[in-house]
């Protein structure tokens, strides 16, 4: 029953540990400093039940793999609540259909003449929330199955469609 305890508490505190470094990088300061109170708690308890489990190798095997699912279960909490916003920079061929789809679901784009090896593309620049990448994607990719598309997050930005509808 120990190594159980001793695994879920593990696993809680990297989850929590993970999830306030996104935090802390998404500028969520107050939020994130309130996690870490919660994530030092955690790990003091287990870090008590560790030491006094230590002489057994299948305790340090059990902290070492549920450090392993911590990170697991922190990456996937991350995915899940997806704070912050994607920058997508597409070229496509099809503009004026794909743009004006993707400005009807409410997108701002902002769309340029480029030049590339075969041609004139459209290249564009579209801003949404990290929620949103999935739906953005696969409705160009239906649009324009060869689009060519680069992903970024931006760490700021200002004025322009998004200051509107804030």
């Amino acid at each position: 029953m120990v190594y159980v305890t001793m695994a879920c508490i593990q696993i809680l505190y990297v989850a929590l540990n993970s999830l306030r470094m996104v935090l802390m990088i998404k500028g969520k300061k107050y939020v994130a400093s309130f996690l870490s109170m919660i994530e030092i708690f955690v790990y003091i308890m287990g870090l008590a039940i560790v030491l006094n489990n230590l002489e057994s190798i299948l305790g340090v095997i059990v902290y070492s793999a549920s450090y392993g699912i911590g990170i697991l279960i922190g990456m996937y909490v991350e995915q899940k609540i997806a704070l912050g916003y994607i920058a997508l920079q597409v070229i496509s061929d099809h503009d004026q259909e794909l743009y004006n789809q993707l400005r009807e679901k409410g997108y701002g784009v902002t769309t340029w003449m480029g030049q590339g090896v075969a041609g004139s593309r459209t290249v564009s620049i579209i801003l949404a929330r990290r929620k949103q990448y999935d739906d953005l994607t696969s409705t160009i990719q239906s649009i324009d199955p060869r689009a060519f598309m680069i992903s970024y997050e931006p760490s700021a930005f200002v004025g322009g469609f998004w200051k509107k509808r804030r």
